[in-house]
């Protein structure tokens, strides 16, 4: 009798959606002080529904949506210290994972949902230099992948989880190098004389595209995720950074900035889309204002960035083919450090 009013009900609500089961929209976690200090909040992915998770004295940033968006790994320095605490999407069961006098960051979720990749900013000697850490997202299992005098950080994973990708100095300029996930098979996949950074792994784990300085301004690059084929897709006097990949691997986002002599943080940039081989470049946006953390939203149609164009940092999104531009948010405050929840 139970199963029975659950299919009933369950068809109705098919019915009712046109033959599709009824979704959540989607949204965005994001970091705002406008409530006094800097706290986590979510809204939907049209403006409304906005709701604060979290409410401590202390700073509460960089959110991080766990793959299937049930949950929200974030840092926070409210133990005395910064350190990386795992919540539910709704705000509930606000979790310390880690415990040291370090600071710990940068929270990346593994792609099956149950370890997350950080950056220790201090090593436990109390020497100034950053280690790549892994720790199961129950709170257990603490690893360290790398273990050098040197800056290791911006872990990426790969899509199998069987791999990380990350930035380091070690080499004596930053280069983007490669891990397994035990901490074995460390590779310099770059080995570039000036500058390569924000790796990204293509959605099929082949490729990896990053932004690199070789000489002049920066660029766009992409290679096979063993090193191999770098290849150059912008060629433009002015500074591309920041690719992302769209979910379905065909498309990558980047910035684009003006090498004007005008302070970095407020520098003029714009948002471009191109195909994986670098044709068809397209701007979404002018060349206005400085923005910043450019993402893909989970279904690949639309991305959510962070500008300055209307006088203070709101998060902003657009359709991938420059319409529908749209503000998510609207304070005097700055909200920032956007991310999409699955």
């Amino acid at each position: 009798m139970v199963r029975t009013v659950i299919l009933l009900v369950v068809a109705g609500l098919l019915v009712a959606c046109g033959g599709q089961p009824p979704t959540k929209p989607a949204r965005i976690a994001f970091v705002s002080n406008r409530d006094g200090n800097s706290e986590i909040y979510v809204v939907n992915a049209d403006g409304s529904g906005l709701i604060r998770l979290t409410d401590d004295p202390a700073a509460d940033f960089s959110p991080a949506g766990s793959p299937d968006g049930s949950r929200i790994a974030f840092t926070s320095a409210r133990d005395g210290n910064v350190e990386i605490y795992l919540m539910n999407a709704d705000g509930s069961g606000q979790t310390r994972l880690t415990d040291n006098p370090a600071m710990d960051a940068e929270p990346t979720w593994s792609p099956d949902g149950e370890r997350i990749a950080f950056t220790s900013f201090v090593d436990d000697n109390g020497e100034a230099f950053a280690e790549l850490y892994i720790i199961d997202a129950g709170g257990s299992g603490l690893t360290r992948l790398t273990d050098n005098p040197a800056a290791d950080f911006f872990p990426a994973w790969s899509p199998d989880g069987s791999r990380i990708a990350f930035v380091s100095d070690r080499g004596g300029n930053l280069d983007i190098y490669l891990i397994n996930a035990d901490g074995s098979g460390l590779t310099n996949l770059s080995q570039n004389s000036t500058f390569d950074g924000n790796p990204t792994w293509s959605p099929n784990g082949k490729r990896i595209a990053f932004n690199a300085s070789r000489g002049g301004a920066g660029e766009i690059y992409i290679m096979h995720a063993d090193g191999s084929a770098r290849t150059n897709l912008t060629n433009s006097p002015d500074d591309d950074f920041v690719p992302t990949w769209s979910p379905d691997g065909n498309r990558i986002a980047f910035f684009s900035r003006h090498l004007e002599p005008e302070p970095v943080s407020r520098g003029k940039s714009a948002i471009y889309v191109m195909n994986a081989d670098g044709s068809r470049q397209t701007r979404l946006t002018d060349y206005d204002v400085w923005e910043r953390t450019l993402i893909w939203s989970p279904d690949g149609p639309r991305l959510a960035f962070e500008s300055y164009r209307d006088g203070n940092l709101e998060i902003y999104a657009i359709n991938a083919d420059g319409s529908g531009l749209t503000r998510l948010t609207n304070h005097p405050a700055d909200d920032g450090w956007a991310a999409w929840l699955p």
